[in-house]
């Protein structure tokens, strides 16, 4: 597919001219602290999708989740992000070493408005630090101390469009394949070989299960 050139936005000149800026809450609610209410939002949240970027500039985002509050607020500058098992890929760490900028997005099952939050990371291993994100007595290996610069709420209005939340709009998982299937089926075709037959596929999945029962810790 080719695209005309000239209907790509290129400047923030051209950007402005074509969207009126942002006025009352839109423009005054960004906080540079996490206040009572951010402080509220993140202690109900069980999840959250962490962003950050390589030396450079390439982008990532993953998704962060535990029991509510499992990201702690340590002052109303400073928040702590526990780094669960997890595939050993460490990606979000990786990018953090070679370039601390990170956003973070809150979600609350329900809710429909979200929580963003910006900031700076470094990946902490102290103990002491990360005692209390501990579950059943396993204590992460790591962290990420985030500084915040910057946090503010987030309409709903792309909740509304979606209807995340709605049961109605539930798909039924079995709609595709298994995720073993579904990486199985990559790797094969990227290396050209025959794609895997069923029961070895089931049994990955079966493995994958497995690792969700006992090293979600």
């Amino acid at each position: 597919m080719t695209f005309e050139e000239k209907q790509f936005v290129t400047s923030l000149a051209e950007l402005d001219a074509m969207v009126p800026p942002a006025t009352g809450g839109a423009a005054g609610k960004t906080m540079h602290r996490i206040e009572r209410y951010a402080r509220q939002f993140i202690g109900l949240s069980p999840f959250c999708c962490l962003a950050t970027s390589d030396g450079k500039g390439n982008a990532d985002v993953t998704p962060r989740g535990d029991k509510p509050g499992f990201v702690r607020v340590i002052d109303e500058k400073t928040l702590l992000v526990p780094e669960r098992p997890g595939n050993n890929r460490m990606d979000s760490l990786r990018n953090i070493i070679q370039n601390p900028s990170l956003g973070l997005l809150f979600f609350i099952p329900g809710f429909e408005d979200t929580l963003r939050v910006n900031g700076r990371g470094r990946v902490t291993k102290d103990p002491g630090l990360l005692a209390d994100s501990a579950v059943d007595g396993k204590l992460p290996k790591f962290g990420v101390l985030v500084s915040v610069d910057e946090a503010f709420f987030h309409c709903a209005k792309a909740f509304r469009r979606s209807g995340l939340w709605d049961p109605a709009t539930q798909i039924p998982r079995n709609t595709m394949p298994t995720l073993a299937r579904m990486i199985m089926d990559q790797m094969a075709e990227v290396a050209n070989e025959a794609l895997p037959g069923q029961a070895e596929v089931s049994a990955v999945d079966a493995d994958i299960e497995e690792n969700y029962r006992t090293e979600l810790y």
